[in-house]
């Protein structure tokens, strides 16, 4: 039995046919593993030269092992054992899946939501250790989550140095800050981008400082290494790359299902990796993470869903369908998906390594913000507790309800569409809002993600804007029930993450995307309203 396996039928088992072979006669596994950045083409060349120091993590890691035992050390001896990591894509979501895995809490700031960044810091603070991660070190989120526990350390008397670790880009913005302020810092590699820097310092070091045995995740990732650099049919980075961008006409949707992988949360993490990387240029993968063998996407999955089963490392299973089954342990799957989601790249014909539109929503956020505008435009009505707004195009008609607005909206989707649910709510304590994804794949029979604000606006965010433009989106905002000031700043996480959501929303209607605005005024009535609008009709 091999650390890794790939199996896949029907249009899945064709295009790995029709691809690896010129795969490895263009030597793409090894070209990759020696950072060949001309693979992606001469306009990828320039970032695809900075990003590929992921190929060599599970030796150039290493280093971080001791260091990051030592410093829990250091923590455990002043039981200081809860650990906070305040971070965003993919600084939070692999840790999140790293612990959840090996099963160590890890409490996951990546919200600016102000209920749910109140309850984070209201959680333990007398025995909490705060990791800050932030490639860039200008991340607003994250600036904003930092100097919310700063507030809250100095005025329970604790020294926010004795409790902050930062991890960041050498050199950044946050680095220099850190060092000022005599907080430990752990500098990451550079050149390694945020969603490929799962074994970096970024997975590392909240991972390490939870309990986890890190030196055993980069062992599973060396133990593949070699492997997934041969230029050899058997390769499964190129099988599954080519299963991933290679079929025809495109399976442009990807369904993630857990299927006994034993791995928690791979399904989140993977749908970062991919559709990041892959949603631009008006193509692209959009991952659907589901749930189980009753969901739409799996039982009856349509013409532009592939299905992508995790499984366990031995699992003998032959796959059926249009599927791809993939096994393996944590380590070894994440450099796997990885180098698949490159080689996908290459078939795709974009850059894997940049997020044009991330940063275009960004820049929308910070102009709303800048102008005070939070609050966006007038409602087309008002129903109950909730405000209905419509953007994208003149697509509402004549609905004055909440239930005849997304009506509407569904009436948008065309046979290749896809309807994205993005709620800028609390995820925890609204997480049954998430059932209606289900509810909607079975209405409308098309593919639907669920996505939480912000944090989806590092992933599947960037899809949304930059791959096919065929899906419709329900944006769902609240009033909080307590808005949170950010320390040292002129705005409030309330404010903020609401200026996030009408940027996001700007951004897709500049798009040309149909955008239904579902403000609750009234959280818990709104939200009720809301639900049933959403898991309403359902197609079978």
């Amino acid at each position: 039995m091999t650390a890794l396996s790939v199996s896949a039928s029907g249009v899945a088992a064709d295009a790995i046919e029709r691809h690896v072979p010129d795969l490895v006669r263009d030597s793409v596994a090894s070209r990759l593993f020696a950072k060949d950045a001309t693979l992606w083409g001469s306009d990828a060349e320039s970032e695809a030269s900075i990003r590929l120091a992921w190929v060599g993590l599970a030796t150039s890691s290493r280093p971080l092992v001791g260091e990051i035992a030592a410093l829990r050390e250091v923590f455990a001896e002043k039981a200081i054992d809860h650990v906070v990591l305040c971070g965003m894509g993919g600084s939070s979501l692999a840790p999140e899946v790293i612990c959840a895995t090996a099963g160590k809490p890890l409490v996951v700031l990546d919200s600016s939501d102000p209920d749910y960044v109140r309850r984070a810091i209201r959680d333990d603070l007398e025995h909490t250790v705060v990791v800050v991660s932030s490639k860039s070190g200008s991340t607003v989120e994250t600036d904003s989550q930092r100097r919310a526990y700063e507030q809250a350390f100095t005025d329970a008397g604790i020294d926010p140095a004795a409790r902050i670790v930062v991890v960041t880009d050498p050199g950044s913005p946050l680095d220099g800050e850190a060092r000022a302020k005599g907080y430990r810092v752990v500098n990451a590699d550079p050149h390694v981008g945020g969603r490929y820097s799962a074994l970096t310092a970024f997975g590392l070091v909240p991972s390490g400082l939870a309990g986890v045995d890190v030196s055993a995740l980069l062992d599973e990732a060396e133990s593949v290494a070699d492997l997934l650099a041969a230029d050899d049919a058997a390769n499964p980075a190129l099988r599954l790359g080519a299963a991933l961008g290679g079929t025809d006409p495109l399976r442009d949707k990807l369904a993630l299902l857990d299927d006994g992988s034993g791995i928690h949360g791979f399904a989140d993490w993977a749908e970062q990796l991919i559709a990041e990387s892959t949603g631009k240029n008006g193509t692209g993968l959009l991952p659907v993470v589901v749930q189980s063998e009753q969901d739409p996407e799996i039982r009856w999955p349509a013409s532009d869903v592939l299905v992508a089963r995790l499984v366990a490392a031995d699992d003998e299973t032959r796959p059926s369908g249009d599927s791809v089954r993939v096994g393996g342990t944590l380590g070894a799957q994440m450099l796997l998906w990885e180098a698949a989601t490159a080689v996908a790249g290459r078939l795709l014909g974009i850059n894997p390594f940049d997020q044009p539109d991330v940063e275009s929503a960004k820049q929308a956020a910070r102009g709303l913000l800048e102008r005070g505008a939070g609050e966006g435009t007038a409602p087309a009505f008002v129903d109950g507790a909730v405000e209905v707004r419509a953007l994208g195009g003149d697509w509402l008609g004549h609905a004055a309800t909440v239930d005849e607005a997304v009506e509407a909206l569904l009436g948008q989707l065309g046979e290749r569409g896809y309807v994205a649910v993005m709620a800028y709510l609390d995820r925890l304590g609204d997480a049954e809002l998430a059932e209606c994804r289900r509810a909607l794949a079975m209405r409308t029979e098309r593919p639907t993600t669920f996505g939480w604000g912000p944090r989806f606006l590092h992933s599947t965010g960037q899809f949304h804007k930059g791959g096919p433009p065929v899906g419709v989106y329900v944006q769902i905002t609240a009033a909080p029930r307590e808005d949170l000031p950010v320390p040292g700043r002129d705005f409030t996480f309330g404010t903020f993450i609401a200026a996030q959501a009408g940027g996001d929303a700007q951004v897709l209607a500049d798009h040309g995307r149909p955008v239904l605005q579902l403000h609750l005024t009234d959280h818990d009535a709104g939200l009720a309203q809301v639900r049933k609008a959403l898991s309403a009709g359902d197609g079978r």
